[in-house]
């Protein structure tokens, strides 16, 4: 009985894949406005029917792709930081998390689109595609929070003396990110604001570039997100 369950759980799990694949070759083609089961049933050869043993229906599908694409986003990030031999050099370790960043979102700009594009309408979000929304965030957030422990900073950029106290604009964040580290940031809210609009401008910049809004006035789109991610950096005193 073992055997068939397993045997059963296999085939369950390359007919949820193949359901994927089609889902995500849709989304390529007509947008996540206009995913529908049905058509996604005839790629893969199946009845509609079948396929909702799967997939309940189009907000399930999408939700499953959906995080699958935070999935891969965020394992492209930590892998490249991972790869970083020097752990204290906390500018190449944030480099490269960055980069990884760019290309995965160049090399799969659907997704890209289908997790920071437009809402779909009439979809809404669950809790399960949270905790994978924010592994690119997490790992950046570890990368300032190791280089502020071990000492390795500069003085980060200050605001105007008329910037108000950030701590209550910011106060879900560092609860957030104190879940995540051992900083006390209660003590730093400047800088959970800075790592907020650090993130905000990372992947500003990318929708910029892959929606078009960057034509005309950058000629080197690679060039202009290594400067960008460089000046981030110092901004948050990474040195």
């Amino acid at each position: 009985m073992t055997v068939a369950r397993t045997a059963r759980e296999r085939a369950r799990q390359e007919i949820t894949a193949e359901i994927l694949a089609a889902g995500r070759a849709q989304l390529r083609r007509v947008g996540p406005g206009e995913l529908s089961l049905r058509a996604v049933a005839r790629d893969v050869g199946m009845v509609s029917s079948a396929v909702y043993r799967y997939f309940a229906s189009r907000d399930e599908l999408l939700n499953a792709l959906i995080i699958a694409a935070y999935d891969e986003l965020g394992e492209a990030a930590e892998a490249a930081d991972d790869a970083v031999q020097d752990r204290d050099d906390h500018v190449a370790r944030w480099m490269a998390t960055c980069r990884a960043t760019r290309e995965w979102s160049v090399a799969h700009p659907h997704d890209y689109a289908l997790i920071y594009g437009s809402p779909v309408p009439g979809y809404a979000a669950p809790q399960d595609t949270v905790v994978p929304a924010t592994r690119v965030i997490v790992r950046l957030v570890e990368i300032i929070v190791a280089a502020h422990a071990a000492g390795s900073t500069t003085a980060a950029a200050m605001p105007p003396a008329s910037a108000a106290d950030p701590s209550g604009v910011v106060a879900d964040a560092i609860a957030f990110i104190a879940e995540r580290s051992d900083v006390d940031l209660e003590t730093l809210p400047e800088l959970v604001m800075r790592t907020l609009m650090v993130w905000s401008t990372i992947f500003g910049t990318l929708s910029f570039e892959l929606f078009g809004h960057l034509k005309g006035s950058v000629s080197d789109l690679e060039g202009y997100f290594e400067q960008t991610a460089l000046r981030l950096a110092g901004d948050l005193g990474l040195a």
